[in-house]
């Protein structure tokens, strides 16, 4: 598994990013993701963030966490990239997950907003946008249901109560 963590603010401690690898590992353990998979996450600021997301997403402001999905599942696509011979000789690619941003602005605003930790928030942001990364969403209450009760019992099982 290769996790990447990137602090562009130099604002997180240590103590935080390896919190926040503990916590990709813990809930690709709960998914049974295994360890061949990439993922990257990067630490920005609301200027940044809200740059990513109007360039991609097309709304002009500052948000929390933005999940750039690599793959979306579905084999057939990957297929055409690797010819039989290649296919036959078992090599292990590692699943590309995608990448992440966290603005640290927010998490600092919504920790206090809601009376909680640095360090709850920025679990959660990082168990959310690793969930999306792996095809959960919230777009309706079905979804936002599974999701949300995922994302809580891995953040509770690592110690981050709310």
């Amino acid at each position: 598994m290769d996790i990447a963590i990137y602090d562009e603010t130099e604002r997180v401690d240590d103590t935080h990013l390896e919190l926040m690898k503990e916590l990709i590992i813990a809930a690709a353990k709960k998914l049974n993701l295994g360890e061949n998979f990439e993922v990257s996450v990067t630490i920005v600021d609301d200027k940044k963030i809200q740059e990513i997301n109007r360039e991609y997403r097309f709304i002009d402001k500052a948000t929390d966490v933005i999940s750039f999905a690599i793959e979306d599942n579905d084999e057939e696509d990957f297929a055409v990239f690797f010819d039989s011979e290649f296919m036959e000789e078992e090599v292990q690619i590692p699943r590309l997950l995608g990448d992440l941003f966290i603005s640290i602005d927010k998490a600092e605003n919504q920790a206090e907003a809601f009376g909680h930790s640095l360090e709850r928030e920025l679990g959660f942001l990082t168990v959310h946008g690793f969930l999306h990364l792996n095809g959960y969403d919230h777009q309706t209450e079905a979804e936002e249901k599974e999701m949300f009760s995922l994302q809580e019992e891995i953040l509770e099982e690592n110690g981050l109560e709310r």
